[in-house]
């Protein structure tokens, strides 16, 4: 059963997170993908993800299809004009590489070449359009396609963006995806239990699968870097204070994160793994909560 068939038939989905190899060889990445195999309903592939060049996500996706993993290509909007990612998109299809995760992008200044000119030429609400478009056998120029792609489209959420009126921009944001053809959503790291429910409950009406995204914290000093650098995520004191405390810090973030996997299962449709590095661990954390 696909990726796509699970969450349409209102199928509990786990996915997992893979940053591209940051130079040309994937052996290592491939590898640390094994862990997940028979574990995860897909794997998603990140484009550049926090603006840290590094290898092209469609490449990474069809090494990985060709292992046996089915894929979640994710398409910033940072790097390329629409010329650019039309022609990725074709690329996309023809390698049968269907599930996609679109994003608008991290600015470029906030990763490893801050001198780079960002492009958004489009924004992820426009990049659906165009992925709707192409699928109807026409580019946005309106030129007609030898071939039509069929893509199932996903984008991204912020649960937590702190004020009533940044979440309610996120769920105006989340509903004009949705009518520019999201048929799911990753959300960022989710650690605030409480605030996550309070935005599925709002979210819930839009009828379109969520799946919570699940980051291990390593460390406290991990959790004050993303309650200061990371927009719209935050890590409560209380569980920087477990993890900063605790005698064994791999098995004390193991157990906070299987904890969390258990609390979130019943409110969304899904788990959506950010392992920072700890792919080969996801499979302990399933086992821990019996997925």
């Amino acid at each position: 059963m696909t990726f796509q068939e699970r969450l349409q038939e209102n199928k509990f989905c786990i996915t997992c997170e893979i940053n591209p190899p940051k130079g040309s060889d994937a052996a290592e990445r491939l590898e640390d993908a094994e862990a997940l195999k028979g574990r995860v309903d897909a794997v998603a592939v990140t484009d550049g993800k926090g603006s840290v060049m590094a290898m092209n996500p469609l490449v990474m996706s069809h090494l990985l299809q060709r292992k046996g993993f089915e894929t979640l290509l994710h398409v910033s909007c940072r790097d390329r004009n629409r010329m650019a990612l039309q022609s990725d998109l074709l690329g996309a299809a023809a390698l049968g590489i269907g599930n996609l995760v679109v994003a608008t992008g991290d600015y470029a200044s906030l990763g490893d070449h801050p001198q780079t000119k960002p492009v958004f030429d489009l924004d992820a609400v426009q990049l659906l359009k165009a992925v709707q478009k192409m699928e109807s056998g026409q580019d946005l120029g309106g030129n007609p396609l030898h071939g039509r792609p069929k893509f199932f489209a996903g984008a991204t959420v912020s649960p937590n963006p702190g004020r009533e009126a940044a979440l309610e921009l996120q769920l105006l944001r989340m509903e004009k995806k949705i009518a520019a053809g999201a048929k799911f959503f990753l959300t960022q790291p989710v650690f605030d239990v409480q605030a996550f429910a309070r935005f599925m409950k709002r979210a819930a009406s839009f009828g379109v699968p969520v799946l919570a995204g699940v980051l291990p914290l390593k460390s406290a000093s991990m959790a004050r870097f993303i309650n200061k650098n990371l927009p719209g995520v935050f890590v409560p004191e209380a569980l920087i204070e477990e993890i900063g405390s605790a005698p064994d810090r791999v098995k004390a973030s193991l157990t906070q994160c299987s904890r969390l996997v258990q609390e979130l299962r019943g409110m969304c449709q899904g788990i959506h793994f950010i392992p920072a590095g700890w792919e080969r661990k996801v499979p302990v954390i399933l086992g821990a909560v019996r997925l």
